[in-house]
């Protein structure tokens, strides 16, 4: 089903080379964080609704008005860790929006993940002028990213750090995705929700390559690989990420979320519990249905909605 609402890039839109400009060193210091819960842009499901139906919205002929993205976000540490070492960050005037889940064990996950979302959008930032297609600047960001990650896990007390990373970028009226690791993409559309990336983890590959199904992955004795990733940020000097791209239009919603949330809610229980609530409540419920069913995990979600461009 998945195909309904994202490809991934073919070779030729797949990006290449990286802008010629040079990123400044990407600072320590993250826009946004665990403990910071920025404020959403009001927008209740009448209202959704309402806008994506409009007679402007559906008239035959006229063409899609441009997208803006309302975005909500927060991070709890959940019911069981003593530190979060989840972080986010994006920038709306930018349109680039980031979760990762940082690895290291002690602060160094946080410093990971903390680092990762500031290489990103710095990078992306500085890439804005150069006329490069955004999937090459986010190609370019998430290899900065890896590369500040791993200069910074050479240091004794940070070594084997990592994270995972996902994120979206703004593309007109598409949003191109990067993953790297198990952090995850959703898209919500028509009561419907539909993982958009691919989990870089042991189990995934088991499914890719035959060994296990998706119906009897969940009963499978993994012996505790079940959890071990086998892509992330910074663990080696190069990273492979996934690139995908996925057509906006008004009243779809594009949730990020790290496993914290993943792991506890299936697919149709994020849909409906999306359906039953309104934007700035949406991340909050998740969260607490992760809490309730256990929490072992820092939880992270970041919810965007598509809405049309209103002038002022």
């Amino acid at each position: 089903m998945t195909e309904e609402f994202t490809k991934e890039l073919s070779p030729s839109e797949a990006p290449t080379t990286p802008p010629s400009e040079s990123a400044p060193p990407p600072s320590a210091e993250p826009q946004a964080g665990p403990e910071s819960t920025p404020a959403p842009l009001s927008s209740d499901p009448a209202f959704i609704e309402q806008q994506a139906s409009s007679p402007a919205a559906s008239a035959a002929g006229v063409v899609s008005p441009p997208i803006r993205i309302a975005v909500s976000a927060l991070s709890d540490i959940g019911c069981v860790r003593t530190n979060n070492e989840d972080f986010f960050g994006y920038d709306e005037s930018l349109g680039i929006f980031i979760v990762c889940d940082g690895m290291g064990g002690m602060a160094s996950g946080e410093v990971a993940s903390s680092r990762a979302v500031a290489a990103i959008m710095k990078t992306f930032a500085f890439s804005a002028a150069s006329g490069a297609p955004v999937s090459t600047r986010l190609l370019h960001a998430i290899n900065t990213a890896n590369l500040d990650v791993w200069e910074n896990a050479q240091v004794p007390e940070n070594k084997g750090m990592g994270t995972t990373a996902v994120v979206a970028a703004l593309d007109g009226d598409k949003l191109i995705l990067g993953n790297v690791g198990d952090s995850r993409a959703y898209i919500v559309q028509g009561g419907q929700c539909v993982q958009l990336t691919v989990d870089h983890s042991y189990i995934n590959e088991l499914i890719r390559n035959g060994t296990l199904t998706i119906e009897n992955a969940k009963d499978a004795d993994l012996r505790g690989m079940e959890s071990v990733i086998t892509r992330a940020v910074g663990v080696a000097a190069d990273v492979q990420p996934d690139f995908f791209s996925v057509d906006l239009k008004p009243g779809t919603a594009v949730l990020l979320a790290t496993d914290g949330l993943t792991r506890y809610l299936l697919q149709e229980e994020i849909a409906a519990i999306l359906a039953a609530s309104t934007f700035e409540s949406a991340c909050a419920n998740l969260i607490d249905v992760a809490k309730q069913r256990g929490g072992q995990d820092n939880i992270t979600c970041i919810l965007l909605l598509a809405l049309p461009l209103v002038d002022k």
